[in-house]
């Protein structure tokens, strides 16, 4: 039987709000982000890769579906440390290696010292995973405070050039970085003004800087999901946003983080050899 006949729909998620940050643990139902319905194919062997937000959700996925490719891994995470933990346990279950580095990524000093963690541990990079993110539901611009929209632009936007700058001396020709943006960066979402903004800056991000590292043959991308159940949904948005959570997709049905993670194995191995400046999205069917 198909594997996705087993997903919950829109109406399996129930209304339900977590305190922030949430762990994945807590949330009803569990996302699905063990990878168990992926096959590997050895794509990115030997490998090393540094993830950004990698505790949980759409990074903790993406860190164990590179694992099962043959990468060892450098989870980056800044509070959820039993979430961390497990997903360390997911790694090295797939017989790889997992460096787990606790740090805000808005400090440019902390991203570069993750970095070096990665190099002084595995002795290379090839892969750079932005995929921290910060957003708080505001009904109104008035409601969003100048502390939230920093918070949100220090996390989304600036972590990302911080994290390229520490990590692009050690990547060489065939590497790849790789950003995760959002549909909401390309068709708005009237209660995440500053989140939209920040995906929007994402997507230019990635579509310049593909442009200044061509000549290097290091390729860089971003993902873009739609509607996916991660701990970020309960711990950020309104009850009644979450109940029938991704019933407005084609598919009427939330993504869960194991159908996200291998678009960013193509974005990171060979099979991606020709893709860059690329904005993958991964939606669903979202309506705009």
């Amino acid at each position: 039987m198909n594997p996705s006949e087993f997903r919950p729909t829109s109406e399996d998620i129930p209304g339900q709000q977590l305190p922030y940050p949430a762990r994945q643990s807590d949330m009803d139902p569990a996302p699905d982000s063990d990878l168990s319905n992926y096959k590997p194919a050895g794509k990115l062997a030997d490998k090393v890769a540094i993830i950004t937000g990698a505790d949980s959700g759409i990074g903790r996925a993406v860190a164990v579906a590179f694992a099962m490719e043959g990468a060892d891994v450098a989870i980056v995470y800044n509070e959820n440390t039993d979430d961390a933990k497990y997903t360390k346990r997911l790694v090295e279950s797939k017989g790889r290696t997992c460096l787990v580095i606790q740090a805000d990524v808005r400090q440019k000093a902390n991203c570069n010292d993750a970095v070096r963690q990665t190099v002084e541990k595995f002795g290379k990079l090839n892969i750079l995973v932005n995929n921290a993110a910060y957003q708080m539901a505001q009904q109104k611009l008035e409601d969003i405070s100048e502390e939230q929209l920093r918070r949100t632009f220090d996390t989304n936007i600036l972590a990302y050039f911080f994290m390229a700058q520490a990590a692009l001396p050690h990547l060489h020709e065939g590497d790849a970085i790789i950003n995760t943006g959002s549909i909401v960066g390309i068709v708005g979402n009237p209660i995440l003004l500053d989140y939209t903004a920040t995906k929007g800056a994402i997507h230019a991000f990635t579509k310049s800087l593909a442009i200044q590292l061509g000549e290097r043959n290091i390729r860089v991308n971003c993902v873009a999901p739609g509607p996916v159940w991660t701990p970020n949904i309960p711990a950020t948005m309104p009850r009644d946003e979450v109940k029938n959570f991704g019933h407005e997709v084609a598919l009427a049905r939330p993504g869960q983080p194991e159908e996200i993670a291998p678009a960013y194995v193509l974005m990171a191995s060979s099979d991606g050899s020709f893709i860059t400046g690329s904005i993958l999205e991964v939606t669903g069917g979202k309506l705009g």
